[in-house]
């Protein structure tokens, strides 16, 4: 499988850097660039990449709107943000406009690379300091709505699967251990996120996280 990627940052020099890095990935392309939030919106319609690499800081609308509305527009694009800011405020924000991935620009290549992957998976990536803060904010404070929702309304299928898609297999990874379809996972996810009221990946594992099912 080859990645479709689109570089966004306002700095051309970094955008070089990220080319010439990402060059080497036999699994990675690069599809397009843009230096604002407007042109990433633009050349998202043109070019459909799997993976939009985010940077927070653009001139003319913030990396959190421009997630946010590529998100709306493109259900099907991941973002990874790709930044200097490691405060926690953006990196909620940025997580709960859609993004899948959040690394800053001084990790390892192979950080922003593995990132990269996991998104284009429909998987999630936090630099490990930032995982730890979601894992620390989430279970200080909880979820509105976990404790009511519980696991009571899953069936005993639906708990296997909802233990590996919170330890973030994939959905054909899934299908192989339990000896079923990819689409009956797919159905099963649905579910679970309907009855759980979930939304999305990221609050799929702080559930999960909530709950004990899995070990933060």
């Amino acid at each position: 499988m080859t990645i479709r990627l689109l570089l966004v940052d306002d700095h051309a020099v970094v955008r070089s850097g990220l080319r010439m890095l990402l060059s080497t990935e036999s699994d990675v392309e690069i599809v397009g660039e843009a230096g604002t939030a407007a042109e990433a919106l633009e050349k998202v319609a043109i070019v459909k990449p799997d993976v939009v690499l985010m940077d927070i800081g653009l001139p003319d609308m913030s990396g959190i709107e421009a997630t946010r509305e590529i998100r709306r527009r493109f259900p099907r694009v991941a973002v990874v943000a790709l930044t200097i800011h490691e405060d926690e405020e953006y990196f909620f924000k940025m997580l709960e406009a859609g993004a899948s991935g959040y690394v800053p620009k001084r990790a390892a290549p192979e950080e922003l690379v593995t990132a990269i992957r996991a998104a284009a998976l429909d998987e999630v990536y936090l630099y490990p300091s930032l995982a730890k803060v979601l894992v620390r904010d989430f279970l200080a404070q909880g979820r509105p709505g976990d404790e009511e929702n519980g696991m009571n309304g899953l069936t005993e299928r639906e708990r296997e699967v909802l233990v590996h898609l919170a330890e973030g297999e994939t959905n054909e990874a899934i299908a192989k251990a339990l000896t079923i379809s990819p689409k009956t996972v797919a159905r099963h996810r649905e579910n679970i996120m309907r009855k759980l009221n979930l939304h999305s990946r990221v609050e799929l594992v702080r559930y999960a996280i909530r709950k004990g099912i899995i070990q933060p």
